[in-house]
């Protein structure tokens, strides 16, 4: 959980930001693994979890993302959390 603002917002650690990368990096080159599919599948949905708490909070506190002009200067490691559904 990070502090954005007034409010604060869930995302992943560093950690799992570039295991979540590699994992689909590897699924647009169609060579997961079954293990590493069911490890994208559920990393992919706690991002679709954290999308939807996010936008609950984001609601609570009233917040917007051109409220916040500074954002770079409060928040050191930013990341952008995405969701690519799985090749089916």
């Amino acid at each position: 959980m990070s502090q954005l603002g007034d409010g604060y917002i869930f995302k992943f650690t560093d950690e799992l930001q570039t295991r979540f990368e590699e994992l689909l990096t590897k699924n647009k080159q169609n060579a997961l693994s079954q293990k590493e599919q069911a490890e994208l599948d559920g990393i992919s949905e706690l991002s679709r979890i954290f999308t939807l708490i996010n936008a609950q909070l984001a609601a609570q506190v009233k917040w917007c993302p051109i409220q916040l002009e500074n954002l770079s200067d409060n928040e050191l490691n930013t990341s952008v959390n995405t969701v690519i559904p799985p090749n089916t």
